[in-house]
């Protein structure tokens, strides 16, 4: 993980911003991008994702494989999800672009890589990353330097998730159309967001335009995760309270649906690890499968 930078003993002015928070990506961030990569590099084919670019822009210090979290086969199901989550995110993405949708928001995008890697000739569509100013700055560096140019269809908008609700007053500061559909995607973020937060996220995306979708993951309980997973489940929040970003929201299924429906939405879906799993791991040989701990809520305008 890139650090600032230290000079005669004083922090390089360049690796902060004016209020003093630093420009470094998150360490979750890094990890999902990480394990993108290791899903290429180690998993055999079929694969579901090819995402070496987050790999790259993560730039991460050798021997990185060796780390604890990329342990192939300890944490073989929590990459099986990032990846399926990502693959079912960006499927919808595209069928919805083929419909007529000209909007992609990524709530908490991280270090995603979906605008470097969309195909050639794909419909048109404008794409939103809200993030935190931070890791915005360092990731169009980083972008820079890697030669990727930044087209006029990406717009970074930085707004801080976790603490500002105002989004989408964010979004339409950098160019949305309110009066048209959009894809709003959060993936790895309603576990660190606050009872009211996450329904204030969900109200607000259910006042988007007719046609709208908002596809986000969510934690289940403890007891809802299968029991040879508990323990990685309880290590991954004790992990996580200690860089200081506890989970703070776990729903089951039909407390999710129920939340969501209230909010003002048309229609739900939820979709779980098994379910991802037919979609995207039948017949493989390495017994690879997505996690229990996490699910997927569709949600149409």
């Amino acid at each position: 993980m890139t650090r600032p930078l230290v000079r005669r003993g004083r922090p390089d002015p360049r690796q902060f911003l004016p209020d003093g928070t630093p420009i470094a990506p998150d360490s979750t961030a890094v990890r999902v991008a990480l394990w993108r990569a290791l899903h290429t590099l180690a998993d055999p084919p079929p694969h579901l994702l090819k995402d070496e670019l987050g790999l790259r822009l993560a730039e991460p210090e050798a021997g990185w494989r060796q780390r604890p979290d990329m342990e192939l086969s300890a944490r073989a199901r929590a990459r099986a999800s990032i990846v399926a989550r990502a693959r079912f995110i960006e499927d919808l993405v595209g069928e919805a672009a083929v419909q007529g949708v000209s909007q992609y928001v990524l709530l908490g995008a991280g270090l995603d890589t979906y605008a470097q890697r969309r195909p050639a000739g794909s419909p048109p569509l404008v794409v939103y990353e809200v993030d935190r100013e931070g890791p915005q700055v360092w990731k169009r560096r980083r972008l820079v330097r890697l030669g990727y140019a930044e087209p006029e269809w990406l717009k970074f908008v930085p707004v801080d998730l976790v603490q500002d609700a105002r989004w989408v007053e964010g979004l339409i500061g950098a160019g949305y159309a309110v009066d048209q559909a959009a894809v709003v995607a959060a993936a790895g973020l309603s576990m660190y967001l606050e009872r009211p937060a996450l329904l204030g996220l969900l109200g607000r995306s259910a006042r988007l335009a007719p046609g709208s979708t908002l596809v986000m993951s969510y934690l289940v309980p403890l007891d809802r995760v299968d029991e040879e997973e508990r323990q990685d489940r309880q290590s991954t929040e004790k992990f996580a309270r200690a860089a200081g970003t506890p989970f703070v929201g776990c729903y089951a299924p039909e407390e999710m649906r129920e939340l969501v429906l209230r909010a003002g939405f048309a229609r739900v879906r939820t979709v779980s690890g098994k379910d991802l799993e037919r979609m995207f791991f039948a017949g493989r040989s390495d017994g690879l499968r997505p996690s229990s701990s996490e699910e997927l809520v569709v949600a149409e305008v």
